[in-house]
Order: C-alpha cells, then sequence, then structure tokens
C-alpha cells in the first residue's frame, strides 16, 4: 500500500483540462443531448433521423449536434447532401452508459 502512495503523483490541472471536463459534464447533464448522445451510441444517422425518433424540431437537433461536435463527444460524415452523426468518444460514452445503467437500477 505505502509503494502505491508513494508511485502516486499529485498534479494540479490546468485550465483547459478543467475546462474540457466541465464542459462534458455539461453536455451530459442536459437530457436531450443524453437522449442523442444515446441514439448515436447504437447507430449512425441523420439529423432528420434524430429528430424523427426523438420527437423533436430538426433546429433543436442541429443546435446540440453543434454543440456535441465542438467537444468531439460526436462526429459527423457528409453522404450527398445529408450530415449522418456518430458518437465519437468511447470513454464519454462508457460513462454514460454505466450512468443509464445506474440510474435504471
Amino acid at each position: 500500500m505505502s509503494n502505491e502512495r508513494e508511485q502516486f503523483e499529485f498534479r494540479n490541472l490546468d485550465e483547459e483540462t478543467l475546462f474540457i471536463v466541465s464542459q462534458t459534464f455539461k453536455a451530459l447533464g442536459d437530457p436531450t443531448r443524453i437522449r442523442i448522445m444515446h441514439l448515436l451510441s447504437q447507430k449512425e444517422c441523420a439529423v432528420n433521423e434524430i429528430a424523427e425518433t426523438l420527437e423533436l424540431q430538426q433546429s433543436t437537433v442541429s443546435h446540440q449536434l453543434r454543440f456535441l461536435k465542438n467537444l468531439r463527444l460526436v462526429k459527423s460524415r457528409r453522404q450527398g447532401t445529408s450530415l449522418f452523426y456518430t458518437q465519437d468518444d468511447e470513454h464519454v460514452m462508457h460513462i454514460l452508459n454505466e450512468m443509464i445503467q445506474h440510474a435504471m437500477h
């Protein structure tokens, strides 16, 4: 046990790391963004498919996707005139899925 303590080195969190962590928790603190991320963890979707599946306005979905994309939590690819989105951060998706399972118990 003392060996583990000796190996542990405390590091201060820099401002950029703090900002990224707080913004990620902000993203996970919004029910609409959680619903979008949960859907995108299951399959790739176009904006209109997300809006239809989750019964949301397309403008609302687009706004939330911009927020999530800026945090690199989702990514997009263009096919013709359509943008398709999918999740882009396995770590955050793992945390989200763990919290969903926790809430369901």
